[in-house]
C-alpha cells in the first residue's frame, strides 16, 4: 500500500499525536486483508448487536447450529487464529485446537454461556486477534503455521481466512445480512 506524500504526512502526524504506546500494523503486513477482516468483525458485531437476547437461541443458517453456536464459533475462531499468530510471534508452535473434537466441544460449551458472556466472547477474542496481528514484525508475517486440518499456510493468510469466516458468520446469523454484503474480493480464489 503506497501512500501519497500528503497521506504519509497525515499518518505521521496522527502517530505523533497517538504516542509511543499505540500499536500499528507492520509495513509488510497484508493491509488490505486486515481491513477486510476488521470490517467483517465490525459487520458481524453490528448484526449481533441487532439481535435481542431472546433471539440468540433461534436457529442459524448453518445446519444443526443455533445462533448461539454460531456466535461461539465466531469467538473461538478468533481465539484459535490468535494462538497461531502468537505462535509465530513468540516462536513456539501452538495448535489452533488440540483436536477437531476439542474444537466442537468448545463450541457446544460456548453455546451455553449466558447471553452477555457469549457476546463478550466475540468482542474480546476479536480484540485479542487484532492485537496479535499488530504485534507482528515484518518478517513474522511469512512464518508458516498449520491449520487444524494440517494445511500449512503463512501468518500472512490469517487475515483473509478470518475475513471470510466472520463475513459468512454475519450472513449465517440469519437476521438480514446477505451474501451480496460479503466483499467481492473475498470470493474463493
Amino acid at each position: 500500500m503506497t501512500l501519497s506524500p500528503t497521506e504519509q504526512s497525515a499518518r505521521d502526524a496522527l502517530r505523533a499525536r497517538q504516542g509511543k504506546g499505540a500499536r500499528y500494523d507492520a509495513p509488510e503486513a497484508p493491509h488490505d486483508d486486515l481491513l477486510l477482516a476488521r470490517r467483517g468483525a465490525a459487520f458481524f458485531a453490528r448484526k449481533l448487536g441487532e439481535l435481542r437476547d431472546d433471539d440468540l437461541s433461534a436457529p442459524s443458517l448453518r445446519d444443526g447450529w443455533t445462533r448461539r453456536h454460531l456466535i461461539a464459533h465466531a469467538g473461538y475462531h478468533a481465539r484459535a487464529l490468535a494462538r497461531l499468530v502468537e505462535s509465530a510471534r513468540i516462536g513456539i508452535e501452538q495448535a489452533m485446537y488440540p483436536s477437531d473434537a476439542a474444537g466442537r466441544t468448545e463450541i457446544e460449551l460456548g453455546a451455553t454461556l449466558p447471553d452477555r458472556a457469549l457476546r463478550s466472547l466475540v468482542y474480546h477474542a476479536t480484540i485479542h486477534l487484532d492485537v496479535e496481528w499488530r504485534d507482528l514484525k515484518n518478517d513474522q508475517w511469512v512464518t508458516p503455521i498449520k491449520l487444524i486440518d494440517g494445511t500449512q499456510i503463512s501468518v500472512r493468510d490469517t487475515p483473509r481466512l478470518r475475513a471470510r469466516e466472520v463475513w459468512q458468520c454475519a450472513v449465517d446469523l440469519g437476521n438480514g445480512a446477505r451474501a451480496t454484503h460479503i466483499p467481492p474480493e473475498l470470493k474463493r480464489r
